[in-house]
């Protein structure tokens, strides 16, 4: 039965991908690093920031030490601030769909490889806070996507708010990536991915794809937690 739906953030709710490219590359700079952005979308959209780094290292692309890392991380989380404040925006078609979801009384909650003052910063501006129940961060999971680790705590976080028990079936997860699909699947979710960030061939392991979230309905979302 569909009870619950679970969003990724960047690329599904917010234009903010991009964003996170620059904000990475400005970081890199005093590293003498930069990474194309074909190869941002085809290898590092999915990771979080420490895995972005720690992947970068592991490739022999970035040398760096833990305080380096630390300070990286820090650079990075500044600059994508400075970024969002003007250049994020909502995505066209989030809000109908939203205002579908809270009309038909469906909870919403945020699980998302981006930290929380990121996500925090672009939903208070948006005006858009108050339709999620919870979000879920880069900082609460040891492991991010394709780890289901973040989506199972997310529904955790739901059940303490809503009973009888939502569980991982009744739930539909909307993904930009495979990363994302991978993680919903192994948590045993339903799927949908939306063609944001890649073109829908792309996305073909999701049980439906769609250009905008407003295409999807509620018989949409019943059906495929039938």
């Amino acid at each position: 039965m569909f009870r619950a739906v679970i969003f990724d953030f960047d690329g599904v709710i917010t234009d903010s991908e991009i964003l996170h490219y620059r904000a990475f590359n400005m970081a890199l700079a005093k590293h003498g690093v930069e990474i194309t952005k074909k190869d941002y979308y085809k290898k590092y959209l999915g990771l979080t920031d420490a895995d972005f780094f720690d992947q970068l290292i592991s490739e022999n692309i970035l040398h760096a030490t833990k305080d380096d890392i630390k300070s990286l991380l820090t650079q990075k989380n500044h600059s994508f601030e400075h970024l969002a404040r003007t250049g994020g925006h909502i995505i066209d078609g989030v809000i109908d769909f939203l205002e579908m979801l809270k009309l038909n009384k469906i909870p919403m909650t945020i699980c998302s490889g981006a930290l929380r003052s990121e996500i925090e910063l672009i939903l208070h501006k948006a005006r858009i806070r108050s339709y999620f129940e919870e979000i879920t961060s880069a900082e609460e999971v040891a492991r991010g996507k394709p780890d289901p680790q973040g989506f199972l705590l997310a529904l955790k976080k739901l059940n303490k708010l809503f009973t009888p028990e939502i569980k991982s079936s009744d739930c539909v997860v909307v993904e930009d990536s495979h990363w994302g699909l991978e993680a919903a699947q192994s948590a045993k979710m339903h799927t949908i991915a939306v063609t944001n960030s890649y073109d829908a061939h792309e996305l073909g392991m999701a049980e439906k794809v769609v250009h905008k979230l407003s295409d999807i309905k509620m018989p949409d979302l019943q059906n495929l937690c039938h």
